[in-house]
Order: structure tokens, then sequence, then C-alpha cells
């Protein structure tokens, strides 16, 4: 079950690859090219990773400032650390897993490699194409040629024996692609571990470049690393893990391409040189669009600020005048029931009202009292 779903994983791949050599004649072009149509399949998906990284890289300073806060409270740190990323549009491991995207590329490629006859060939299905394989097995060892490469590798030698000395076989065999896996004068289907042994025979161009393949993969790797880490500064605890992986990757992609075959190097190679440019390119766009988004950002949040300032003057400059109107009505009524009061109490104490005779209140004159000659007496 699982190795016909590899099968069918590897058939796009394996269709792409037998495009390009059919265009080109040349294996190692054919790796090239299908190295730079992968990346450009992906390039959306990476653009779009490649922003989140830049942004949360300059956001890496306020990130570290939330740890601290909170550092004795993981709970809380881990609900604003969301908050924070929710806010900013962040996706953290948004950049790890497209940088993992090239691993099962690798190892459909490597299938692809390894088995041409099943997979780069396409005689319609993978059962098909191991019957081919047995036939061809068959006609070699009938034909007295033993097999000298090991079963991972077999396909490779039996394609090469029936290419050299079958040709009516390739004729009975519609789909059979006659391949040269040499680049550069180099062997593709060799393992540069395997060149260190051969040294001691003489040094050539083909051993030294097998011996290369896996160093400039490493040295590639290490600089797309490097180009990376410039562009996504961290700060803390990511700062060690990011100086880890710049070590890491580019041993691995050293280790790898020095245990197979000379074609997953130039892989390598192709996928680090494409990368590296893709990096110094879209690193360098996104830095500027996101400066120029949070510039924006700033200048609508300081005219929103301003804006809530005037709105908040406004108000309180209405609240001073209903305020002060207020108190001017409060003063005109106090005003108004002291005249009052002061009207009665004068009224109270006036001659008037002691004059009064019916309708006449100055019948007995302004002065006029009852007991004013009382006290007199």
């Amino acid at each position: 079950m699982f190795s016909t779903i590899g099968y069918y994983i590897c058939v796009p791949f394996a269709a792409l690859m037998r495009l390009f050599y059919n265009l080109t004649g040349s294996y190692g072009v054919a790796i090239i090219l299908f190295t730079l149509v992968i990346k450009l399949i992906l390039l959306p998906f990476q653009m779009k990773s490649k922003k989140s990284m830049v942004r949360m890289s300059r956001m890496s300073g306020k990130i570290e400032e939330i740890r601290k806060k909170y550092a004795n409270n993981q709970a809380k740190m881990n609900e604003e650390m969301q908050r924070f990323y929710m806010e900013e549009g962040i996706s953290p491991m948004s950049g790890c897993l497209w940088s993992f995207i090239p691993f099962p590329i690798l190892l459909a490629l490597y299938y692809i490699i390894r088995e041409p006859i099943v997979y780069f060939m396409n005689f319609g299905g993978r059962e098909a194409g191991l019957a081919v394989v047995e036939a061809a097995k068959e006609l070699i060892q009938g034909a007295g040629i033993e097999l000298t490469t090991n079963a991972a590798y077999e396909q490779i030698e039996i394609a090469n024996i029936i290419n050299s000395q079958f040709p009516d076989f390739i004729a009975q065999h519609e789909g059979w692609v006659n391949v040269n896996y040499h680049f550069l004068n180099i062997d593709l289907t060799a393992q540069p571990s395997s060149a260190f042994g051969q040294l001691s025979s003489g040094v050539s161009w083909t051993l030294i470049g097998l011996i290369l393949i896996p160093i400039i993969s490493g040295a590639l790797s290490f600089l797309l690393s490097k180009i990376s880490m410039s562009q996504n500064k961290v700060e803390g605890s990511a700062a060690a893990t990011s100086k880890t992986m710049m070590w890491l990757m580019p041993l691995m992609s050293i280790y790898i391409a020095f245990i197979m075959p000379a074609a997953l190097g130039v892989y390598w190679i192709a996928q680090s040189a494409f990368s590296i440019i893709q990096e110094a390119v879209l690193g360098k766009f996104y830095t500027n669009k996101l400066q120029s988004e949070e510039e924006a950002r700033y200048q609508a949040r300081e005219a929103d600020r301003k804006r809530r300032m005037e709105e908040a003057k406004v108000r309180q400059e209405q609240q001073r005048q209903q305020t002060a109107q207020k108190q001017s009505l409060k003063d005109k009524r106090r005003a108004a029931q002291e005249a009052k009061a002061a009207k009665a109490k004068k009224a109270a104490t006036s001659t008037t009202e002691a004059g009064r005779v019916g309708d006449r209140p100055y019948a007995r004159g302004r002065s006029y009292r009852e007991d004013r000659y009382d006290s007199e007496q």
C-alpha cells in the first residue's frame, strides 16, 4: 500500500524530470530546471511565510518583553503571546513549516534517481515497471553479465548496461529512456564518499568534482542560513535555536550529499542557490513593505489619537460651557430669590402697609405708626 502511494507521489516529479531531460538532454540541467520550477510553484506559499517571519523578526523585542514580564506566569505569558500574535497577524510556525518542504521533494527525487526504470521511464505503473526490470535482469544474466552494485542502486546499473549493449531490448519496450547521467563529466549516479577510495589510483576532475559537490552544497546551505539569520533577527532562547540550525542544516546537507548519489547533491546546490536569491529579494521587499505598513499604522494611530484628543477637548469645552450656563442660571435664581426675600423683608417693615386704609396704601402716610405716641406718654 505504502509503496503504491509513494509511487503516485513520485510520478508527477518524475514526469517533470523526464520533460526537462527530453528538452535539454542533460541530467544535471534537468535537475536544476526541476528545482527552479518547484521553487516557483512554492513561491506564493513561501512569500506568505517570509512575510510572517520578517514581521515576527521585527516584533522580537516586544515578544521578549512579554516573556520577561510574565516569566513567572506561564499561562498568562501564553495568553499574552497568542493575543499579540493575533493582533499583529503573526504565525510563529509558518516559517518552520515551509523550511522542511525540500526534504520530501529530496526523498521523491532520490527514488526517481535510484529507480529510473520504475519511476523515470514510466511504463504505466509500478508493477509494469518492475516487470521490465525483471525482464532486463534476465537478459543481462543470460548474457553472462554480473551485476556488481547493491540492490538499492541496481536499476541504475541495469539501465546503463541495457543502454550500452542491448538496443533491441530498448526497441521492444516503448517508454524506455536512454539516460545519460553525466554532467560536467561527473557521473551523477556515483556516491561522493566512494571518490576517496579511488584517489589512490590517480586524481581526476571526476573525483574532485564528486568531492566538491557535498562541500559546495554545505557552503551554500550555510550561506543561506546566515542570510536568513541576518534578516530574521531574534532574541533570547530563539537566538540560540537559530544558531544551532545555522550549523545543523549545512552539516546535514554535506552528510546527505556524501552518502547519496551526486545528483541529489546537485539538487541541494540548486535548491540553496535559488533560496539565497529568494531570501535576499523577498527579505528586502518585505522589510521595506512592513516598514511602510508600520509607518502607515503609526501615522493612523497618531491621527486617531489627535482626533480623540480634539474630541475630548471639544467635549470638555462643552461641559465647561454647560457647567457655566448652569451656574449662571443658579446665580440668577439665587439673586431673584434673594431680591424677593429682601423685598418681602422690606415690605414687612414698610410704613406703607401700616398706613393703608382699604385700597389706599398711603391713607395715614408713610410714617404712620399706631404706637408712635405710646412711648412718649
